[in-house]
């Protein structure tokens, strides 16, 4: 077994560097969705950052966007309404669709933990020469760019 830094040796170099680089990022993100309120959980808290970036949609739209069943969307959402962080209401061309948006609690919400997340990257992002930093930044766009043309397409934010 190895350390969560160490790449898997089994695997060819970029793709063990992405996937250290993956554990780490996911790492950063779980560390930051927990500056959200006590009883928001994680699953909550990334509707709510997928939701922010969405605006006010249809709940079945979320739930793709999510990758989860409507169902799903639901539950998260009564919670996420209960505490003021979400609100419900009607597709002004089709009041049978139920549409969603984040409350301006919510948005305050979402605005912390992505500035835990943003004051992360900044820190690892310090560390690294500004040519390195270029590289890195070049490297980034050109991989969501990529995944974004090919069938591993990511879901939802984290």
């Amino acid at each position: 077994m190895q350390a969560d830094d160490e790449p898997d040796h089994t695997l060819c170099p970029d793709v063990a560097a992405l996937e250290v680089l993956t554990r780490t990022l996911v790492g950063i993100a779980w560390d930051s969705a927990h500056a959200a309120p006590p009883g928001v959980t994680f699953p909550q808290m990334r509707l709510l950052l997928v939701l922010q970036t969405l605006g006010r949609v249809p709940c079945s739209h979320l739930a793709t966007a999510l990758g989860v069943n409507a169902s799903s969307v639901t539950r998260l959402a009564d919670k996420l309404e209960a505490h003021g962080y979400l609100s419900r209401g009607t597709d002004a061309h089709n009041r049978s669709v139920v549409t969603v948006e984040v409350t301006a609690a919510g948005q305050r919400v979402v605005d912390e933990v992505l500035e835990v997340r943003h004051t992360a990257f900044r820190t690892i992002l310090d560390q690294l020469p500004e040519e390195k930093r270029q590289s890195v930044t070049a490297a980034a766009h050109d991989l969501v760019r990529a995944a974004a043309e090919s069938s591993v397409s990511p879901v939802g934010a984290l």
